[in-house]
């Protein structure tokens, strides 16, 4: 066992754990990049961290989705662990651990937890009738949804679909067991859930009464198995919910103490659509489990395009590696820190990207780091020392560096990251304006002395900033730090060093090129850009066939010009085409487009490509998931509204039905070569 200071000096985070019926889009990478960026915080005031992600793999909503696509459930969930591992590596996660609920430690941990229950009499064996939301892997009570009338499906309050009724044995958790415990432990904890709204919605639910809560099923194979009732899998989200302790070795002896030293989590991120989950289920399970209660749930928003919250399923996703490529790492995670507030929904705009690229990171930050740089290097000043005594406007900016640093960890230590950043701006712009207000490139001018003081101030001002900045955008303030002299040291407690701050530090000064670079990329742009490269051809053009059929005979060189007027080619063009087989995997709608659908094709030995086809006017992403059709794999990439396409699907135009996929009677294997 540890002891109380060791305890004290841990920070345990996690992440929400992921679907893998898809890619990671930005949804998933705000819950993710908020937790890390919590991690960096407390990795700089000295604190050991444990930061936990990974992806929820089991329960019918990815069995249904594996069917679709021609698969077994554990070779579909294995498709997309890299997707997941790449996007993570891409924006620089540091995760600890990435648990996947396929894993076998897993596994074993939340049998042992079932059976440990099981026998202290919180689960027992029942029947259950009522509405199930497979997309939201929900039960649903006429409390819970709005839809009243008798015998009508109820609609599922998270995503608004359609409930199926299903009746079937089951086991049950003895929920309600635990209200009292649990309405008590929120009056105790006020602070348990940020912010505070979503724990009003948490205590009035409850007070409304609980059910037992139906764990288990019997019509759905692909889970968790039921210990010594095969017939039975577990209900997914107590399978999901039980990762943050199996993890870190619950149902192992031989890792009791690793237990014993990270739980209970001291922040555990996720969105407002699962709070229920967490907040109610979740502790209801620690307290039947002996286990001590995680100290904060930290409850984000959604983030919105337009009106509707993003989503896999709504088909408005959009792709972090796009955003990664066209405006940067560091500064995706600048604009999505400090932008997106946590305490509400935030709509995603491409036009806010640019505005903060260039308004703050560029204009306000980078360009004090290369005034400030350009005037030391011009003035043989590159090195550079505190004076011998500060006047009274240096100590000024110092006393407001101490005020702000504190706020800023008061911030962090609440979960108000995008706060927090806030608050280092405001400290930005104090710099800003006490370096225009002393206007050293006059003071050189005629006071050497005075010249180097105003530098020092600026530099250590600078230095605080990259340290306060280094969770948000570690890439650009480690590069920073180093040019100011003063590189980044993760072994230093940065927090207790501020609390006794005197700016008495040396630097050496070496200029860099620029740390942000304005933004050229907007949607508008990426709009005229394509449509400006193909003036005369509509999208669904472009990967049509007008034929119903494509024959050899068509393509024979001695066949005669077709009668519209198109010129014939030889055999010799016709082969240079490479045509396959894909299986689309997933497709989503493009945003800002009213005709484009993207989608992942999975082709085989050629690997996954991403396809674009103007075609979102015939089809649906959902009806396009799972399709085989036949593709030109070896066409040269082309942008389409800011995303490579890599092929052409193509069709067959009817005039009367409009375009219909080119396919097969019978599935083949992904990649196979037509011709």
């Amino acid at each position: 066992m540890q002891n109380s200071n060791q305890k004290h000096n841990k920070f345990y985070v996690t992440t929400p754990i992921y679907y893998v019926t898809a890619r990671p889009h930005l949804g998933s990478l705000y819950s993710t990049l908020l937790a890390d960026v919590a991690a960096r915080y407390h990795k700089v005031a000295g604190q050991e961290v444990f930061f936990l992600t990974g992806t929820d793999e089991h329960g019918q909503k990815v069995a249904q989705a594996a069917e679709k696509a021609g698969m077994k459930p554990k070779e579909f969930t294995d498709s997309f662990i890299d997707d997941y591992t790449s996007v993570w590596n891409t924006y620089n996660i540091a995760y600890d651990y990435f648990i996947r609920t396929t894993d076998q430690q897993h596994i074993a941990g939340v049998q042992t937890w079932l059976q440990r229950l099981i026998a202290q009499g919180d689960i027992y064996k029942g029947s259950y009738k009522g509405w199930y939301c497979t997309p939201c892997e929900s039960f649903v009570t006429e409390k819970d949804s709005q839809e009243t009338e008798v015998g009508k499906a109820l609609t599922c309050p998270d995503c608004s679909r359609l409930t199926g009724e299903v009746f079937e044995e089951c086991y049950f958790f003895k929920l309600s067991a635990y209200q009292d415990r649990l309405l008590a432990f929120y009056e105790e904890n006020p602070n348990f859930i940020t912010p505070k709204e979503r724990m009003a919605e948490i205590v009035n639910f409850v007070k409304g009464g609980l059910k037992d809560l139906s764990i288990s099923r019997t019509t759905v194979s692909w889970g968790i198995p039921f210990p010594d009732d095969n017939l039975h899998v577990t209900y997914v989200w107590a399978d999901a919910l039980n990762n943050y302790i199996t993890a870190i070795g619950y149902g192992d002896d031989s890792r009791a103490q690793e237990l014993a030293k990270w739980w209970p989590a001291d922040l555990q991120i996720m969105g407002k659509d699962i709070v229920r989950f967490h907040a109610i289920y979740w502790p209801a399970f620690l307290m039947a489990s002996g286990l001590a209660m995680p100290k904060k749930l930290l409850v984000h928003g959604w983030i919105k395009v337009g009106d509707q919250k993003m989503s896999k399923s709504l088909g408005n996703a959009i792709d972090p590696m796009q955003l990664a490529q066209d405006y940067g790492v560091d500064e995706m995670r600048y604009y999505l820190t400090r932008k997106m507030a946590i305490t509400q929904d935030s709509e995603f705009k491409f036009e806010d990207i640019s505005q903060s690229i260039n308004a703050e990171l560029a204009n306000a930050f980078g360009n004090l780091l290369n005034r400030m740089a350009t005037l030391v290097v011009k003035n043989e000043a590159t090195h550079l020392n505190p004076p011998a005594q500060w006047s009274h406007s240096s100590l000024e900016l110092q006393k407001q560096c101490q005020i702000i640093c504190d706020d800023v960890w008061s911030l962090v230590d609440q979960g108000m990251l995008y706060r927090a950043v806030a608050r280092i701006w405001d400290y930005i712009n104090l710099v800003n304006a006490y370096f225009h207000e002393h206007e050293p490139w006059k003071v050189i001018k005629h006071d050497r002395e005075k010249f180097l003081e105003i530098m020092s101030a600026t530099v250590h001002s600078l230095q605080i900033i990259g340290i306060l900045l280094w969770p948000v955008m570690p890439a650009k303030m480690e590069l920073m730090l180093n040019s100011l002299g003063c590189p980044f040291d993760t072994s230093i407690n940065y927090k207790e060093s501020m609390k006794t701050m005197s700016w008495k530090n040396s630097f050496i000064i070496q200029q860099i090129a620029t740390l942000f670079a304005k933004s050229e990329i907007k949607k508008e742009d990426i709009e005229e850009v394509t449509q400006a490269a193909q003036p005369q051809v509509k999208p669904a053009q472009q990967a049509v066939i007008k034929t119903p059929e494509v024959t050899q005979a068509s393509v024979t060189p001695a066949a005669k010009p077709v009668e519209n007027g198109t010129e014939n080619i030889g055999i010799e063009d016709f082969i240079k085409l490479d045509l396959r087989i894909g299986t689309i995997i997933d497709c989503e709608i493009v945003t800002g487009s009213d005709k484009l659908l993207k989608s992942q094709v999975d082709f085989g030995p050629l690997g996954m490509r991403q396809v674009l086809s103007g075609i979102r006017k015939h089809y649906s992403p959902e009806e396009m998931k799972g399709k085989q059709g036949l593709f030109v794999v070896n066409l040269k990439p082309r942008k389409m509204m800011g995303f490579d396409s890599h092929g052409m699907m193509l069709f067959a135009l009817d005039e009367l039905s409009g375009l219909k996929i080119v396919g097969l009677v019978e599935q083949v294997a992904p990649g196979t070569k037509v011709g």
